[in-house]
């Protein structure tokens, strides 16, 4: 019933969806970050004082908003968000086997390799056998590893079929670094690349620079600041691993500032600006809806 007008709050559980109902009555809707909110905050919190804490933040020129998802990207991030539910609890049932095993005597050597051939390896064991029952406990638990396999199996094949499905998760396939994971997520996370006014904005919002700690004219850089999206640049430095593994064949497309670097920095300050780099040519691509194309290409 009321006319339209500007609604602002807290980028909460279920805000997106809230933001969407809001917006198709035609008002403008303003997400603001939890810890954005909080200088604005005076005295003991409740509800009428969170209210005006909300307002006077969402007034501020200065203020960073977050943009609405639209439910497609929702869906894509619960798609990651599961399958990452499934790694952990294969990690931990792993562990849970193999502190099993160590119990009886066994020490089972790590990697998925032996542990899909978990009795074959025991019955290799010529010098140790195991009661019936504990075969049969660990029977269980070896199965469930099997299960969570698929299921991770299945998420990665979704995963695919939207990387191949989606146009900006295409593009920014052909990005040396970026597969099918990084490329749904960015398209999941980051709704809009206009929201960032470049590359480097969004680099810092992933948590890619290092973190400063500045004052009286005097500059001050600490080491990764690790803000923003904690999932999403593990993926960027998992890809800048995999180029930097490549780096006479993959590496190339990236230009001689890859080799120096290496040659003059230890390994781990490279990947992480090597996913920097990538971070920024992500949001280019997806601003400008063009494939990446190598400085001989272009």
């Amino acid at each position: 019933n009321l006319e339209t007008t500007t609604i602002a709050f807290e980028a909460c559980g279920g805000a997106h969806w809230l933001a969407r109902k809001c917006a198709d009555f035609g008002h403008q809707v303003q997400l603001i970050p939890p810890q954005y909110v909080k200088p604005y905050v005076k005295g003991n919190k409740n509800d009428f004082i969170d209210a005006a804490a909300i307002a006077e933040a969402a007034s501020r020129p200065s203020m960073r908003f977050v943009a609405v998802k639209s439910e497609e990207a929702q869906v894509i991030a619960v798609i990651h968000r599961i399958r990452d539910g499934f790694i952990k609890e294969r990690t931990a049932c792993m562990s849970r086997i193999g502190a099993i095993l160590l119990e009886f005597g066994l020490s089972l050597p790590t990697g998925h390799a032996k542990m899909k051939m978990l009795f074959q390896w025991i019955a290799d064991q010529k010098y140790q056998t195991l009661p019936q029952s504990l075969m049969y406990e660990l029977s269980l638990i070896h199965a469930h590893y099997l299960y969570l396999n698929e299921q991770i199996k299945i998420q990665d094949t979704k995963l695919k079929q939207l990387a191949e499905q989606h146009e900006l998760a295409k593009l920014l396939k052909t990005v040396p670094g970026i597969g099918d994971l990084t490329a749904t997520l960015c398209v999941a996370d980051v709704s809009a690349a206009s929201n960032f006014s470049n590359g480097r904005n969004m680099a810092a919002w992933l948590g890619l620079v290092p973190r400063q700690y500045s004052t009286g004219g005097k500059t001050k850089l600490l080491g990764v600041s690790k803000r923003g999206n904690k999932h999403l640049r593990t993926l960027f430095i998992h890809g800048a691993r995999a180029v930097l593994s490549r780096l006479e064949t993959t590496g190339k497309v990236f230009g001689q500032w890859l080799v120096d670097l290496r040659a003059s920095k230890p390994f781990n300050v490279v990947v992480v600006a090597l996913a920097n780099k990538l971070a920024r040519i992500a949001w280019a691509v997806l601003y400008h809806r063009q494939a990446f194309k190598t400085a001989s290409q272009s």
